[in-house]
């Protein structure tokens, strides 16, 4: 207890030097105790992984014999794998750049939307969604077959609405008939056309799905006076008995169907079939060869290959847009609604219009947020695996190739180097590095202002 002073009050002796240190010390220990379990982990879970991921990468495929930097010269002279690289390279660069900026004109434009929420609402919903479920998804939008595939039924249609599609892709003559090949897909009767004769025109090979389906029973065509008219149908009936040559009751004019009539290499007249195949020329194509132009037989227009070789990493990307760029609206949106109004109103007032409000004002005081979603979206890219893996098909898989797919190829199968594997893990560490010091920096920064 300590003694009382003159004054009447208590004076507190002086801590021993000794229990300082004790002090001290057991708080030091009780912190340790603490952070061990969390540094047993690391070292487990990070720190080994990482560690022997470096010095398997200077081994052979067996492991058993040193192999000096072969690996790290194989990353960088293999043609696969150099297309792996290139392709993260696009990645790094168009992938975080485009979604960021789609973030930023969503969180904009959805402050003045009415529906703002439920738009952010619709565009972050895809955040919900796993990566496989999402590589599922856009592997059935990039189907070829516009019948199966969204992406290739909106471009035919967009296509069929401003250019004309063939009608019958593989229709041909047979042997029998008066029409012969005329070189580059087209057919030609093999004896010129005479007025008041009727023309015959039949053609087989027409699938059932390409005939119109207003498409009526052919029928012999009415005489044209001193004009020339004829029918083109299909000459084929169903369950057999028709007879070649003849307009069978069972059988479909060729609705659509183009005619010219040709004299001395020349069209001097043409026509289309009518839903019941009939046709009908001038009197110009009197003693002409009635010529079936190649534009009839053309592939019918089947969209866009979004998943052939040159396509493919672009539209993988854009899946990625899709699931990302909703993460990166919310964050930016929530930048935008923390920003000093006063400011944007007295540029406004200083006679600013919108786009300069937004360039000079908006986008840099967001520059913070922007920076923080677009080295998140950075370092997210350097390791995408599961879209690659999913969407892209097996034959252009080598061209959709990034350092992730490729470190999982490397490192399993029947073939697997865990040499040359783990030197990939060690370059996309070494590419992930920067990024995350840049990171740093910025945090520092932020939090010295």
């Amino acid at each position: 207890m300590a003694a009382p002073t003159a004054g009447g009050a208590a004076s507190t002796s002086p801590v021993p030097p000794g229990s300082r240190k004790s002090v001290t010390g057991t708080r030091k220990l009780v912190a340790a105790g603490f952070l061990l379990p969390a540094l047993v982990l690391l070292g487990a879970l990070v720190v080994y992984p990482i560690g022997y991921s470096v010095y398997r990468s200077f081994f052979d495929q067996a492991g058993s014999g040193f192999a000096g930097l072969d690996n790290y010269v194989e990353i960088f002279t293999d043609d696969t794998i150099l297309t792996a690289v290139k392709n993260n390279a696009v990645w790094v660069v168009v992938a975080p750049t485009v979604a960021t900026a789609l973030g930023l004109i969503f969180a904009v434009l959805t402050e003045r939307v009415r529906w703002g929420t439920a738009f952010k609402l619709i565009v972050f919903m895809p955040m919900a969604i796993s990566m496989l479920a999402a590589g599922i998804i856009f592997r059935l939008v990039y189907e070829q077959d516009p019948d199966r595939g969204v992406a290739n039924a909106v471009w035919v249609g967009v296509h069929d609405t401003f250019a004309e599609t063939a009608g019958y892709p593989k229709a041909r003559p047979l042997g029998v008939h008066p029409l012969k090949a005329a070189g580059g897909g087209a057919f030609i009767t093999k004896e010129p056309v005479r007025a008041g004769t009727p023309a015959r025109l039949p053609l087989i090979g027409v699938a059932p799905p390409d005939m119109p389906g207003d498409a009526q029973p052919a029928k012999a065509p009415e005489p044209s006076g001193d004009g020339v008219s004829g029918t083109a149908w299909l000459d084929f009936t169903r369950g057999g008995g028709g007879t070649s040559n003849t307009i069978d009751a069972k059988e479909l004019g060729l609705k659509g169907l183009k005619v010219e009539a040709v004299k001395d290499g020349r069209v001097v007249a043409t026509a289309t079939a009518a839903a019941d195949g009939t046709f009908s020329l001038p009197k110009e194509a009197d003693g002409a060869y009635l010529k079936l132009p190649e534009s009839n037989f053309r592939e019918r227009y089947n969209g866009v290959d979004w998943l052939g070789p040159s396509l493919v990493t672009p539209a993988i990307i854009g899946s990625y847009l899709w699931m990302w760029a909703g993460f990166a609206m919310v964050l930016i949106a929530a930048g935008l609604a923390s920003l000093p109004r006063e400011l944007l109103e007295a540029a406004r007032v200083d006679g600013a219009n919108e786009w300069q409000v937004f360039r000079r004002v908006t986008v840099p005081l967001l520059a913070p947020v922007l920076a923080v979603v677009l080295v998140t979206l950075m370092i997210n890219v350097l390791k995408i695996f599961d879209l690659v893996f999913i969407i892209a098909p097996g034959s252009v898989q080598d061209d959709a190739n990034v350092l992730a797919l490729q470190l999982y190829r490397s490192s399993f199968g029947t073939d697997a180097h865990l040499g040359v594997g783990s030197a990939i893990s060690v370059l996309l560490l070494l590419l992930v590095i920067p990024v995350m010091f840049f990171n740093i920096r910025r945090i520092r920064k932020e939090t010295r202002r």
